[in-house]
């Protein structure tokens, strides 16, 4: 279905060609199937202002696809999904809101993460009498977390007092509470203190602020996610190969000179099932407003014939190769020769501002055609 929706968006966009009658109804159509695969029914609007997306899903993105967006291993990433978040209070310190409204209902959270980016400790006099100080995640119950009962901790761990760098603090549960209700979410409190627990003021240890940092050090939530999607079962390997297929003619077969669009058709008739090139172009589908990466890939498609006898180098199935005999013999009426199609899929990886400018790594299955067979 997808080769067929992307050939067609191909064919509507050539320049030159006279627009045939109702092509615009057939793109727009085409485009909406094409969004449906990719699990949406409105494409996201581009971000009103120029946006870096966070380092550390750029990061991610590149950990698991190739520059194509093509996944190089299928077990990297937890689920098929992965969202990020950046803090909505840009105000009050340690104290951080992230709005989820635009996390699914139907999605699984398997992992919530909070990112922290810890500042260089400030100057003090006199000597250091603390490597360590620590930290605890507060999920805030109420408006007032400071009354009884008004924070439930989530996670708490000694951190160095020395050096910079992002810490991530594990808050699965609180973000699971919040989809269950969504007016329970009154955010995060974050406190430093000493080994023993108690409080210190000042604090020896300091975290970027959304309102007075470099956006790439903004605190940010990050969700690991699986929507429920689940492609074919077909084999899937690790890294593909991604290389065009060579035609291998079966031995002393000899090619006939032809020329002219008859011959053109006759020579396709005579290749063997294999891969061809079918460039995606994000931009000429008019989506690279929102999609970070890739800026395309190569779905590639399988075309050629499967007539007998079936060589090994077409990756026959068993049934392909009985039915590709009775087809010969005329054994019985209305067998058709088997078909050459994909026998190996790869998922593709896309990284993109979602509806409310929150980045999102999004894997879909079955995007890409690995190698062909008869079937």
């Amino acid at each position: 279905m997808l080769g067929t929706i992307l050939l067609l968006l191909l064919a509507l966009a050539k320049p030159g060609c006279p627009s045939p009658t109702g092509a615009t109804s057939r793109r727009a159509e085409a485009l909406k199937r094409l969004l449906e695969v990719f699990g949406m029914e409105d494409p996201p609007p581009p971000p009103a202002h120029v946006k870096q997306p966070p380092q550390y899903m750029v990061d991610l993105f590149n950990t698991v696809a190739n520059a194509d967006g093509v996944t190089k291993n299928p077990d990297i990433l937890e689920g098929n999904t992965v969202r990020s978040f950046l803090d909505k209070t840009h105000g009050e310190k340690m104290r951080f809101l992230f709005v989820l409204s635009s996390v699914a209902k139907n999605e699984k959270i398997l992992t919530a993460e909070l990112h922290l980016f810890r500042l260089w400790p400030r100057a003090t006099d006199g000597p250091k009498r603390h490597h360590f100080c620590q930290v605890s995640v507060y999920q805030v119950l109420e408006n007032q977390p400071d009354a009884a009962g008004g924070k439930k901790l989530l996670a708490a761990r000694l951190v160095s007092l020395q050096g910079s760098g992002w810490e991530v603090f594990a808050i699965t549960q609180a973000v699971r509470d919040w989809m269950e209700d969504e007016s329970s979410n009154q955010g995060l409190l974050v406190a430093v203190q000493a080994l023993g627990g108690s409080p210190l003021d000042p604090p020896p240890l300091q975290f970027a602020s959304g309102k007075d940092h470099h956006e790439s050090k903004k605190p940010m939530l990050v969700l690991f996610t699986d929507d429920g999607r689940r492609g074919a079962s077909l084999p899937v390997a690790g890294f593909p190969d991604l290389q065009p297929q060579a035609p291998v003619l079966p031995a002393k077969m000899s090619v006939p000179k032809l020329t002219g669009p008859r011959s053109v058709r006759s020579l396709d008739r005579l290749q063997p099932c294999q891969k061809h090139p079918l460039s995606v172009d994000f931009e000429e589908i008019g989506w690279s407003g929102w999609i970070i990466s890739p800026r395309g890939y190569n779905a590639y498609h399988c075309k050629g014939s499967c007539t007998f006898p079936l060589g090994e180098n077409m990756r026959p199935t068993n049934h392909a190769t009985v039915q590709s005999i009775i087809n010969a013999l005329k054994l019985s009426e209305g067998v058709s020769s088997p078909c050459c199609v994909p026998d190996k899929l790869y998922s593709i990886n896309l990284l993109y501002f979602d509806d409310d400018e929150n980045v999102v790594l999004k894997q879909y299955d079955d995007m890409v055609a690995g190698s062909c067979g008869c079937h």
